[in-house]
């Protein structure tokens, strides 16, 4: 986007995922000036790029949202992919903004990052308490890391405030719905479209139905990130985002 002199620079990374697209998508996003190159553009596992391009633009805030990411299937057969991919990407972001002494940034994390048998409600400092579960350890552990990192840095230097946003499951506009990486809402809709398609009277859904999750539409999410940019300094280094309640 062309630079505005007269609104904050904001740089996005994952602009084109869904967390991204919605954030770009929202009415009040043309109060600030965002910055969000694909990966073309800018590759993030490139360290010395990403510290260039970070000089040279200059931000006023970092929203960190970029990943690999997948559904249970993609995590369970690719953990080395799911561990490295985000701790790499999340380091270069986080350790470039630094250098350029970018002082405020937003870091996106995950739900998974919470112990498996974490009592609900889900409280921010339940993370480390508890074994992870399995099926997207590695995702998590990336997850967790980067956090970490980013309150390590604050803790050296207050005046960087690297903050974590912890949101519930996503669903909305701009997911991804294909079998492998969907996450499970488009999973379950991608499942029931090939059903009916096929003319099928069964449709096979994964669990024993037992499981509760929190979901919250990604378009109200965006909603707490823009808040989050207008009230950033009374914004915790932590933070869980989502509707309240979950369901079976």
């Amino acid at each position: 986007m062309a630079l505005n002199k007269n609104k904050p620079k904001v740089f996005l990374t994952g602009g084109n995922g869904m967390v991204g697209k919605n954030i770009l998508s929202h009415p009040l996003s043309s109060k600030w000036d965002f910055f969000a190159p694909g990966r073309k553009e800018l590759d993030l596992t490139n360290f010395d790029l990403l510290v260039e391009y970070i000089n040279n633009l200059k931000p006023d805030f970092i929203i960190h949202t970029a990943g690999h990411i997948g559904g249970i299937n993609a995590s369970v057969n690719n953990p080395v992919d799911f561990f490295l991919k985000n701790l790499d990407i999340g380091r270069n972001v986080i350790v470039a903004a630094h250098q350029a002494k970018v002082k405020r940034l937003i870091n996106l994390g995950s739900s998974c990052m919470y112990p498996k048998n974490a009592p609900n409600p889900l409280s921010e400092e339940k993370i480390l308490k508890g074994e992870l579960e399995d099926t997207n350890e590695g995702y998590a552990l990336a997850k967790i890391s980067i956090q970490r990192l980013c309150e390590y840095i604050h803790t050296e230097d207050n005046k960087f405030q690297y903050k974590t946003i912890i949101p519930c499951n996503l669903y909305g506009c701009f997911d991804k719905f294909d079998t492998y990486r969907a996450h499970l809402i488009p999973a379950i809709i991608n499942k029931l479209h090939h059903i009916i398609e096929e003319e099928k009277t069964e449709c096979e859904i994964w669990g024993d139905g037992s499981a509760r999750r929190e979901f919250m539409y990604a378009g109200d999410f965006s909603d707490a990130i823009l808040y989050a940019l207008d009230n950033f300094n009374s914004m915790p280094l932590l933070l869980n985002i989502g509707t309240g309640v979950d369901q079976q």
